[in-house]
């Protein structure tokens, strides 16, 4: 059997705070019961976990990580800039999804209670927002790295999606296209909104308002995108354009494009938004609002880092702008 701290100090006639004090510097201890515990734990080849003297410390040495899913495109972006980030500033992730819903969930405020970790990292999953403000109004440092301007009570780091959707209306409107589709993301997203709103006023500056009927809902799948065609082509709505709130289903929108026979961007100029890796091997490659993924990972881990080492939280959210990326998917009207 292991030897555990409770037979170090039976051998040497200590308690196991004691014990607990020699190996972690703490306290004012007589020198020779100092030597005799160190002589003791040599005798005995005690070798204490690394993660009972970071709790004895008052800190874990790990950072958690909150998301809905790695199935989401981006995700992995985002997760690979905070572990890039964390692993240099020496902590460790622990890494939680809610692919189980509330199983997953319960297993995660079980890990919460037993303080498994220093401060949080998330990018919220649907319906958790409360929560995790409870958490960091009850002490916890947390920081959202967000995208659908949820602009919480604690610290976040976001993006621009109103003026993303706004660059995608420009391009399109500088290329001759007049006529768009749009096919957005899951209603009730903040950042749907906003993609939304940013592009069709651009438009409507323009003296081109979007008709209700070319604004599509769609679930940012790749099968919401394709479905989304295909019914505008079959209720007839004219476009010669199409912005997706995101890259997957922007691919689904022009695999359903090519299926009724119409060619990107001869007769379909097509914009995306994330530019994920899949953007650059659609083909034609996609034109896509970039979202600054794995920065945001990266500064969101900064700024909890920070806030470990004492330094404050920012008191404003902090904002990241979109980029624009052009590609063969875009192309002046013919």
């Amino acid at each position: 059997m292991p030897i555990t701290i409770a037979d170090v100090a039976a051998r040497a006639g200590v308690s196991k705070t004691t014990v607990s004090r020699v190996l972690n510097g703490r306290g004012e201890l007589d020198a020779a019961t100092e030597a005799r515990v160190r002589r003791v734990i040599d005798e005995l080849g005690y070798v204490p976990s690394a993660r009972a003297v970071s709790l004895a410390r008052g800190r874990t040495g790990v950072i958690g990580m909150l998301v809905p899913s790695l199935t989401w495109p981006w995700t992995g972006q985002v997760l690979q800039g905070a572990v890039d980030t964390v692993e240099s500033g020496k902590y460790g992730l622990m890494l939680f999804t809610c692919n189980q819903g509330d199983g997953s969930m319960r297993q995660f405020a079980s890990q919460v209670d037993a303080k498994a970790f220093d401060g949080l990292l998330v990018i919220e999953p649907e319906g958790t927002l409360d929560y995790i403000t409870e958490l960091h109004a009850a002490g916890l440092p947390v920081v959202l790295i967000d995208d659908r301007e949820s602009r919480p009570q604690f610290p976040s780091v976001a993006t621009t999606n109103r003026a993303g959707g706004r660059q995608a209306a420009l391009h399109l409107l500088e290329l001759g296209r007049r006529r768009p589709l749009v096919v957005s993301g899951t209603p009730g997203f903040g950042c749907v909104t906003e993609r939304t709103e940013g592009f069709t006023e651009a438009f409507a500056e323009a003296g081109f308002p979007v008709p209700a009927e070319a604004l599509l809902d769609g679930d940012f799948t790749l099968e919401s995108g394709r479905a989304a065609v295909a019914r505008a082509v079959a209720g007839g709505v004219e476009f010669d354009a199409l912005f997706a709130h995101n890259d997957l289903s922007a691919a689904g929108a022009m695999q359903a494009l090519g299926e009724a026979g119409r060619v990107v961007p001869r007769d379909v100029a097509v914009v995306g938004f994330d530019d994920v890796d899949l953007a650059a091997l659609t083909t034609p490659p996609l034109t896509t609002v970039r979202q600054p993924l794995r920065e945001m990972g990266v500064l969101a881990a900064r700024m909890l880092l920070a806030r470990l080492a004492g330094e404050p939280f920012p008191t404003e959210p902090v904002v990241i702008p979109t980029d624009f990326v052009v590609r063969g998917s875009t192309a002046p009207q013919a």
